[in-house]
């Protein structure tokens, strides 16, 4: 008679499921976790969007969203919670059950708020495993049509005659857009200079068609009809390069300004522990969405840049990024009221 209380040698995972296979038995309670990767996803995935409806961010998870959906057959959610600059949805998701059923759409606050808040309900390096970058959108500082002044260079001449007088405004504090007018201010000595802040991109426009500023520092998307326009001058983008529609305005750094890049970016990332094959298969879809020509297109018209990085290249921008805005937000002052 065979003793069940003997001690022996512990068995592996890997040597029980050998055992169940070899002798023809069915273990669901050792297969489960295999099964249901197998299937993923097999009910509706939820796309966290860590603002409100209606913004870029918003735009680009939807556009994303129905691409996944038609290519999985498996419906992508998208559920709005703004607050906090991004904190509420990015701790949301951080606290999530990692089995690739929740997952959050990144944008840049999730490396800017790291230096910008006290404490947060996230960790940017522990608490997410990384899906894929989508795309970015680039900035563009303008001033209403008729101004006298063409380029960045001949606006800070004017401005620094009389900066007292002079105002920039731009959309919430943290904000990538709003950062940049703080390096701009600070490497031009133009501290004088007040930075107006508004509730978003379109009342920090306003405020430039309206003269209650003199300059706009924003997200190029809102600005851009008003550019097409000719109610606002596009002084300079701050990309990596011109944008493709734009070609006349210059970016910062063909403008005299040495490593003056900044854009909005969106990522796909999903909660740490989250099974790696789920993660994979995300990443694939995503990518092979974005790599569809009208899928480009359809962004570029959104105002958006596909950059389709994967999990692991979007985690270098990360790493880059957190300590670089700690930096900018310490020099520069900034602190959430």
């Amino acid at each position: 008679m065979t003793n069940t209380n003997s001690a022996g040698p512990a068995l592996s995972r890997r040597n029980v499921i050998k055992g169940a296979v070899a002798a023809g038995v069915c273990a669901p309670a050792i297969l489960r976790v295999s099964s249901a990767l197998a299937a993923y996803p097999d009910r509706p995935v939820r796309i966290v969007v860590a603002n409100t409806p209606g913004g870029p961010s918003d735009i680009i998870a939807r556009i994303v969203a129905a691409e996944m959906q038609q290519a999985t057959g498996t419906a992508f959610v998208i559920e709005n919670k703004g607050g906090a600059g991004g904190n509420i949805g990015m701790g949301t998701v951080a606290r999530a059950e990692p089995d690739g059923y929740t997952i959050l759409l990144a944008t840049s606050a999730y490396s800017v708020n790291p230096g910008l808040y006290p404490t947060l309900p996230y960790d940017p390096f522990k608490d997410f495993a990384a899906v894929c970058e989508l795309a970015v959108s680039p900035h563009v500082f303008a001033v209403k049509a008729g101004f006298p002044a063409n380029t960045m260079k001949e606006f800070v001449a004017l401005a620094k005659k009389t900066p007292e007088k002079f105002n920039v405004s731009a959309p919430p504090v943290g904000t990538t857009p709003q950062l940049q007018a703080e390096v701009l201010k600070m490497r031009e000595g133009l501290q004088d200079m007040a930075t107006i802040i508004y509730a978003g991109g379109g009342d920090a426009l306003k405020a430039l068609l309206s003269d209650t500023v003199q300059l706009s520092s924003g997200v190029l998307a809102p600005a851009h009809p008003q550019i097409k326009a000719g109610n606002i001058k596009g002084l300079a983008v701050t990309g990596e390069k011109r944008w493709h529609d734009l070609p006349d305005i210059p970016t910062m750094v063909e403008s005299g300004y040495n490593d003056f890049v900044f854009d909005t970016y969106t990522a796909l990332m999903a909660p740490a522990k989250t099974p790696p094959e789920a993660v994979a298969l995300l990443e694939k879809q995503a990518l092979a969405a974005l790599a569809k020509p009208e899928m480009r297109q359809r962004l570029a018209d959104a105002g958006f840049e596909v950059t389709a990085r994967t999990g692991k290249g979007h985690m270098a921008r990360v790493a880059k990024e957190v300590p670089m805005f700690k930096k900018i937000i310490a020099d520069a002052k900034i602190k959430i009221q």
